[in-house]
Order: C-alpha cells, then structure tokens, then sequence
C-alpha cells in the first residue's frame, strides 16, 4: 500500500481531509510578496497515455521529455532516486535549454534509505549536487526523502548532512515520522531548517493529516499531494490548497511547487490543469496551462 493511502477509496468521504490552520511562526518568516513564481507538475513525463492528450497523436518516446517541457512548468524527478547518470542529467539540461521549467530532483536512495544519512555518504552527496547544477537555472527544489521510520533519534544526523550542503543549494526535507512533528523537536528541525536555508515538505495524504505542518522555514514551499484515481475529494483538496497558496504567495512566498501523485498517472496532467486554473484564480499570476493551444 502507498504511504498513508486508505485500502478502500470508498472510506475518503468519511475522512477530514481539511487543511489545518498556519503556524503562527509563519509570520515572522513572510514579509510581503514581490514577484512570485508557481510551478505545478507531475511525477513522471513517460505516460503512453498521454499520447493523444497531453502530447499530440503519433508522437515517439523519445519527444515525450520534449512535449512535456512546452507544456508544463516542472517535473518531480524521481528517476535520480534510483541512479544519477551524467548523461542523463546533461541530456535532460539540454532539453528544457531557453524554457522556464524546473526539474526537482529527489536524492539519491543511497543517501536517504540504503545509508540513512551516515557520513560516508558525503562523497554521494556531493556528486549528486554536481549533477544537479548541470541544470543550472532550471533547477528548482531538490527533494530528499527519509523513510518513515527515520525519527528525531537521528536529529543530529540531519543536522550533520544539512550542514553539509551548500547553503545556497535549494532543498527541501520531507520526514514522514509523525514524531518530527510535536513538542520541542517540531521546533529544532524548523530551526536547522532556518539556519542552513532549507525547506520542509508538506506531504498531503489521506491516512498521515498529522505531518501537514503548515509551516515555512524560508519563502519556498513544495506540496507532494497524494490524488486518488479521479476520487471527488481530490478536487476539494486542491481546491482548498489554491485557496491557501493564494493566501501564501500575499503573505510572502516567492516560489511555490506543488506535485500531483497517484498510482494510475494517465489523468495527472488533467488534473495539474485543474490545480492551475484554481490558482490562477486565487493567485492572479499568468500560469501556462498544459492545454493551451
């Protein structure tokens, strides 16, 4: 089963999936908006699927990269979870050249799952930052996932690896224990997030509402929002968020990043259209549509 995903999708309408209110620490970290930039995008670009809706009828594989870059503003990269191949990354560089997109690279699964952040793997670590500088200005926000098991017993390992980092490498941190999330240590993390620049990720799922913080350590936000098939709810949710983000960007986020997840991808970017449309409505930024002709 998918992290926090109920066995019957049936079970959703009987759940609270509202969003919980701000932190109150929020506002001592926005100041104000000024040019805020909003990318909504997928976790994939491969879809066969999509043949025939996202992409034109006819089009190969190899233009699937190609297609999906016109169309969306950025893609949560999940390959480099699995392998960092140079040639991938200066390939996957050269096709989004002269477009505004942004590629959000996840960590490497070496560093966060195999190792769980142990000091030998620095040497990883920094070639994955190389690679992802190959993007250059479509580079967005890295992404690094720790198991769920992983709990604030391994804060100093965190602290460690984030110090690590240059700190102005764009990265955001999602911790999926719900224990990162209470008393003291909910402050502790906020606060090594502040101090070395990073972000938190907001992991929007059915079965875990208790690791929607709702808190900004910077003015960049990055939402994994878990959709169910073409469940009614998804729509509630993303209607909430748009409503929310709206909010966020007046009150001073700069750059927001927000990706649509779920087993079946064929109507994810059906859906980033949807997400789009509530928030250029609640946002009043230009946001390219994926369906613009």
């Amino acid at each position: 089963m998918k992290f926090g995903a109920p066995e019957n999708l049936d079970d959703l309408d009987s759940l609270d999936l509202s969003l919980p209110p701000d932190h109150p620490d929020n506002t001592t970290v926005l100041s104000g908006s000024s040019n805020p930039k909003v990318y909504v995008g997928c976790s994939v670009w491969g879809e066969d699927a999509w043949v025939g809706d996202l992409y034109p009828e006819g089009t190969k594989k190899k233009d699937y990269l190609s297609e999906y870059i016109k169309r969306m503003s950025c893609i949560e990269l999940n390959s480099t979870f699995y392998n960092v191949k140079k040639a991938n990354m200066q390939a996957w560089a050269e096709a989004a050249k002269g477009h505004e997109f942004k590629y959000c690279p996840k960590f490497n699964r070496r560093v966060s799952h195999m190792k769980r952040l142990k000091e030998d793997i620095y040497e990883v670590t920094d070639y994955f930052v190389e690679m992802c500088e190959e993007f250059g200005d479509n580079l967005g926000m890295t992404f690094l996932q720790m198991p769920e098991n992983f709990m604030p017993k391994w804060f100093e390992r965190l602290q460690q690896f984030l110090e690590h980092l240059p700190k102005d490498f764009p990265v955001a941190v999602e911790l999926r224990h719900q224990t990162w999330y209470e008393g003291g240590v909910f402050d502790e993390f906020f606060d090594l997030l502040k101090s070395t620049n990073k972000t938190a990720v907001i992991t929007d799922t059915a079965l875990k509402r208790e690791i929607i913080h709702q808190r900004f350590s910077n003015d960049k936000m990055f939402v994994r929002f878990a959709a169910y098939d073409q469940h009614p709810t998804n729509f509630k949710r993303m209607d909430e968020w748009a409503e929310r983000i709206g909010q966020w960007v007046n009150q001073g986020v700069k750059e927001v990043y927000f990706f649509s997840k779920q087993d079946d991808e064929t109507f994810a970017p059906r859906q980033s259209e949807y997400m789009i449309g509530k928030l250029k409505e609640t946002t009043g930024l230009p946001l390219k549509s994926p369906y613009a002709t």
